[in-house]
């Protein structure tokens, strides 16, 4: 298993219209193809006007593909400039759990 945490800066005061946009109708997509979300968060403390979202898949490929797919959809191309003006910086790591994490 591995998980990607994909870290998205937005601009001053965005988060809530962001949040809504994808409420509304990105999460619904993404998860459509992506599988299995671990968590969708907003930062409070430290860096304000973040998003934090998790997701895990079974490996490299299996994320490759799934992007891939999500990447392809119509529906997934009409939405992202929808949110791609709300994002100033975006970041993503690859994450592996230790033997010892719940999440493992």
């Amino acid at each position: 298993m591995i998980y990607e945490m994909r870290t998205y800066r937005l601009k001053t005061g965005a988060v809530p219209a962001y949040v809504k946009l994808v409420g509304e109708e990105g999460i619904a997509i993404q998860r459509g193809h992506l599988g299995t979300l671990v968590g969708y968060f907003s930062s409070d403390i430290g860096p304000l006007n973040e998003i934090v979202h998790i997701w895990a898949y079974a490996s490299l490929d299996d994320r490759a593909a799934r992007r891939a797919a999500l990447a392809a959809d119509p529906a997934w191309q009409a939405f992202l400039p929808k949110i791609q003006a709300l994002i100033e910086v975006m970041e993503n790591k690859i994450l592996l759990p230790t033997a010892f994490s719940p999440l493992a």
